[in-house]
C-alpha cells in the first residue's frame, strides 16, 4: 500500500481568507451559457459546439463564417435546456445576445423543440450591418421537455459571431462557490484539470476558491505546470495535504473547509483525471443560483475515450437489489451526442462526483458524507439529501470527460468497497431484506466460481463480512481495508493482470472460443456448470476468450481460460482449482447464513452511527485535523 500522505499544510494553505467565500451583488442579467464553437481539447469533435455546412473559421468563442455558409448550435454544448430552467428555476424567460460582424447581410433565428423533437422558430433577426442583437423567450411551454438554440446564415458576404451570452434576470446575490478537486498520485491528471479550470478567465471571475486535496506521495505542487495555474488562480487556489482516505475523504475535505469559512458558499466536486469543459462550471453555478429550492447539480458525463457518446441522462439507485448507475426511465444512455439529443427532461435521483455542486443549505441539514472511502459515497449523499428534501438535477449540456466505465475491470479491488459500502448504504437507507439479499449473493458467488474467479469471489465475500462488524470497520476511514483487500487479493493468481504478449502461457497452445448466444433458463445453466465445473466436465487445454465473450456462462465450459481484460491493456488467466472453489463456497455459505442472522441489528448500529460518523469532529479525527 502507498503510505499515506503526510497532514503538512500550513495553516495559511489549510483555510481560505473569508473574503474568498464573500456573497456577491449580481448584475442585472445573469449569464447562464456562452456561446462555444470548440472545444477544450483536440480530441473532441467540435460539432459537439456547433455544426457548420459551408467555409468557416473557429475560435473558441467566436467564428467566422465565409459566403453562403450556415451553422447551427443544436448540439450538446449549443442547446439551451429551457425544460430544465423551467421546471426547476425562478427564470420566466432567457434572452440570448450575439454580436454579428456582417460583410453583407445576415440572418440570425432561435429555435425550439418539444419533447417529441419537433423544432419551431421563435424569432429571428435580419440584419445588414454589425452590432449586437438580442432575441427573448419565455419559458413557458417546456415542462416535459424542449430545448433553445440559433442558427446563423451569412448571405451574400461574411459573417462573425461572437459574444453569445444566454442570460436570464439575475438574483439579489449570487453565491460565492469554490470547487474541490480530490486527488491521488495523479498529479498530471490533476494539473490538467486544474489548468482548464485557469484558462477560462470568465470562469475564473465566477469561482471564489479552487481546493485541491492531495492525498497522494506524488505530488501535484511539485509539477511545473501547477507553479504555472498558481499565478494564474492566485490565493483563490487552496493546496491540501492529507492521508489516502479515498474519495470520500478527499471530496468531504473541501465540504469541511468551505463550510468552516462561510455556511451559505456551494461547493463543486470535481474529479481530477476528467477531461474539464469550464464551461459546466458557469452552467452548473448559474444554475444552481436560481433554482426554486437549493439543488444539487450535477454534470453528466461523456466518455473520454469515446467522447461523442454520453454515459447516460440521468442515474438513479435501486436500494433494495444495492444497484447504483440506473438509468432513470427514457433517460439516453451510451448515445452518440452527434446523432441524437435529449429532449426529454428526466430526473435524477442522485449525480456521480465526477462533477457535482453541492448547496451549502444541504451540508447545514444533514452534515458530512459518510466515511466509506470509495463507490457509494456519492450516491448515499444524494440519497440522504432527497430525504432531507433536497432534489438532485443533472444539467443537459454541462458535462465533462471521464474513464469510460466499461473499460474497468470487474474483478478489481474496488468491488470489496462497492459490495460493502452497497450494504452500508442500503442498511441507511432501505429495510434490508437479508433473505433476498444473501440468494442474490449466492448466486453472484456462484457465477464468480464457475467463472474460476475466485478471487472476485473472496471480495465479495469480504465486503459482506466486513459490513457485518458494523460501523466500527470505519474507524480508520478505509486505509486499512484496502491494504488488506489487496493482500487478500494477492493469493488469487486470476486477479494479476499480464501483458498479452508475454503471458506464462503457450500461445501455440492457445486457441480463441467465441461465444454463442445467451443462453435461457439461466438458472438451470448456472447449475449445470457448477456440477460440471465440480466433476471436471469441462473442455480441456487453453482456451482464449476475448473481453465481449467473457460471460460466466461461457467461460464456465472450460478449465483453463485466457482472459482479455476490460482495459485491453493485457490478459487474465483463470484455471479450474475445485479445492479452492469448495473453500469459497463452505465460506459463502456459513457467512449468508450469518448475514441473515446478524443483518437487522448490523442495521441499526449504522443507523445509530451515521450523526457521528458522518460529524465535522469525525472528519476532523480522520484528518488529523487539531481542534480549536
Amino acid at each position: 500500500m502507498d503510505q499515506p500522505a503526510s497532514n503538512a499544510a500550513t495553516a495559511a494553505e489549510q483555510a481560505a481568507p473569508s473574503t474568498l467565500l464573500a456573497e456577491h451583488r449580481a448584475p442585472d442579467r445573469l449569464v447562464v451559457a456562452r456561446g462555444l464553437f470548440i472545444g477544450p481539447a483536440r480530441r473532441i469533435n467540435d460539432d459537439l459546439y456547433a455544426v457548420v455546412k459551408g467555409n468557416a473559421h473557429r475560435e473558441r468563442l467566436t467564428m467566422q463564417l465565409e459566403k453562403g455558409a450556415h451553422a447551427h448550435t443544436n448540439t450538446y454544448f449549443g442547446r439551451f435546456a429551457a425544460s430544465y430552467w423551467q421546471r426547476w428555476t425562478t427564470a420566466t424567460e432567457v434572452r440570448v445576445s450575439v454580436h454579428l460582424k456582417v460583410g453583407k447581410k445576415a440572418r440570425m433565428r432561435m429555435l425550439a423543440s418539444d419533447i417529441a423533437g419537433h423544432r419551431r422558430i421563435v424569432d429571428s433577426v435580419h440584419a445588414d450591418k454589425s452590432g449586437t442583437f438580442t432575441i427573448d423567450a419565455q419559458l413557458d411551454m417546456y415542462v416535459d421537455g424542449g430545448a433553445l438554440w440559433l442558427e446563423f446564415d451569412a448571405i451574400g458576404g461574411e459573417l462573425g459571431i461572437s459574444d453569445v451570452e444566454w442570460t436570464v434576470a439575475a438574483p439579489e446575490q449570487i453565491r460565492p462557490v469554490a470547487i474541490a478537486i480530490c486527488t491521488f498520485n495523479r498529479a498530471d491528471d490533476c494539473n490538467l484539470t486544474i489548468a482548464a479550470l485557469a484558462s477560462d478567465p470568465t470562469v475564473v471571475a465566477t469561482i471564489d476558491a479552487v481546493y485541491v486535496v492531495d492525498q497522494g506521495t506524488d505530488l501535484v505542487q511539485d509539477r511545473d505546470l501547477y507553479k504555472e495555474t498558481s499565478a494564474k488562480l492566485g490565493d483563490k487556489l487552496r493546496y491540501l495535504r492529507q492521508p489516502n482516505l479515498g474519495g470520500a475523504g478527499g471530496f468531504t475535505r473541501g465540504l469541511y473547509e468551505v463550510s468552516a469559512v462561510n455556511e451559505h458558499a456551494d461547493v463543486i466536486l470535481m474529479d481530477d483525471d476528467i477531461l474539464c469543459e469550464p464551461e459546466t462550471v458557469l452552467r452548473l453555478n448559474a444554475f444552481a443560483n436560481m433554482t426554486v429550492e437549493p439543488t444539487l447539480v450535477g454534470a453528466q458525463m461523456l466518455f473520454l475515450l469515446n467522447p461523442d457518446y454520453l454515459n447516460v441522462g440521468a442515474e438513479e439507485v435501486h436500494i433494495g437489489t444495492l444497484q447504483h448507475g440506473q438509468k432513470v426511465a427514457k433517460a439516453l444512455r451510451n448515445t452518440s451526442m452527434l446523432r441524437k439529443q435529449q429532449e426529454r427532461r428526466v430526473d435524477a435521483g442522485y449525480n456521480a462526483w465526477w462533477t457535482c455542486l453541492i448547496p451549502a443549505e444541504v451540508v447545514a441539514k444533514i452534515g458530512l458524507p459518510i466515511p466509506i472511502f470509495f463507490q457509494w459515497d456519492d450516491v448515499e449523499y444524494g440519497i440522504r439529501a432527497r430525504e432531507a428534501g433536497f432534489v438532485t438535477v443533472t444539467l443537459p449540456n454541462a458535462a465533462v470527460w471521464h474513464a469510460d466505465f466499461y473499460w474497468k475491470d470487474f474483478d478489481d479491488w474496488a468491488r470489496y468497497f462497492s459490495t460493502r459500502n452497497s450494504l452500508i448504504v442500503g442498511a441507511l437507507h432501505s429495510e434490508l431484506d437479508a433473505k433476498a439479499l444473501s440468494r442474490m449473493f449466492f448466486r453472484h458467488i456462484s457465477e464468480h466460481l464457475v467463472a474460476m474467479q475466485y478471487g472476485l469471489a473472496y471480495t465479495t465475500l469480504k465486503g459482506i463480512e466486513d459490513f457485518l462488524e458494523g460501523p466500527e470497520t470505519l474507524q480508520d476511514g478505509g486505509i486499512k481495508a484496502m491494504a488488506a483487500i489487496r493482500k487478500g487479493r494477492a493469493d488469487y493468481p486470476e486477479t494479476v493482470k499480464h501483458p498479452a504478449s508475454t503471458a506464462p502461457v503457450s500461445s501455440a497452445a492457445l486457441s480463441t472460443r467465441r461465444a454463442s448466444g445467451e443462453p435461457s433458463m439461466m438458472k438451470t445453466i448456472l447449475a449445470k456448470r457448477a456440477v460440471d465445473q465440480w466433476f471436471g466436465r469441462t473442455q480441456h487445454g487453453l482456451t482464449g476468450v476475448t473481453r465481449e465473450d467473457a460471460h460466466w456462462w461461457h467461460i464456465s465450459n472450460f478449465d483453463h481460460v485466457v482472459v482479455t481484460d476490460a482495459s485491453q491493456s493485457g490478459v487474465r488467466i483463470r484455471q479450474r482449482d475445485k479445492a479452492k472453489a469448495r473453500a469459497l463456497l463452505v465460506d459463502a455459505a456459513k457467512l449468508l447464513r450469518r448475514f441473515r442472522k446478524e443483518a437487522p441489528g448490523v442495521q441499526q448500529r449504522y443507523r445509530d452511527a451515521l450523526p457521528t460518523l458522518t460529524s465535522r469532529e469525525n472528519w476532523e479525527r480522520l484528518y488529523g485535523v487539531p481542534r480549536e
